[in-house]
């Protein structure tokens, strides 16, 4: 058996229900480095998934609580949809990925963690990032440390969109 050490699931490990509603946490926090918050908008923001697939992994969410696609408005889509774009181009130019999935899991049987508040996935991909690990170690590889992708994509961002 071997072993990859990543201290970060630790958190889940020992509380993996967790307390509360992340995003919302996350959204009220003033210490973005804690909640690997990248930016934030007017009604949404960008975080980084403290339990990636893959490196670079992060989620776009609204500020407002809710689990119901039709409580957004219309200028709460539009600006989500705006940060999926920054951010895919911010992650491109960080680490180079081959392609992304971009998806939002609603309700608890399509694989929502957090049901009652919506958020998007984005997920860089690379070829060959799908390999035996998984299937035979039942492993996943994320060779990135959390702070330090949280530090090179803040980085690039504010590089690529000096607000």
């Amino acid at each position: 058996m071997k072993k990859i050490y990543a201290p970060w699931r630790s958190e889940y490990i020992k509380n993996p229900s967790g307390e509360g509603c992340i995003f919302c946490k996350a959204a009220e926090s003033k210490d973005d480095r804690k909640w690997f918050v990248l930016s934030r908008g007017e009604h949404s923001f960008a975080m980084m998934n403290r339990y990636p697939y893959t490196n670079g992994h992060i989620m776009i969410a609204p500020y407002k609580h809710t689990g119901n696609l039709q409580e957004l408005r219309l200028f709460e889509l539009n600006e989500l949809m705006e940060l999926l774009q920054r951010w895919q181009a911010v992650i491109s130019k960080a680490i180079n990925p081959d392609g992304f999935n971009i998806g939002m899991n609603i309700g608890r049987t399509a694989g929502a963690g957090f049901e009652d508040h919506l958020h998007f996935h984005l997920v860089p991909r690379w070829r060959g990032d799908t390999n035996f690990m998984p299937v035979v170690a039942e492993t996943k590889v994320i060779p990135v440390s959390l702070l330090e992708g949280y530090a090179l994509l803040k980085s690039t961002y504010e590089q690529e969109f000096k607000d």
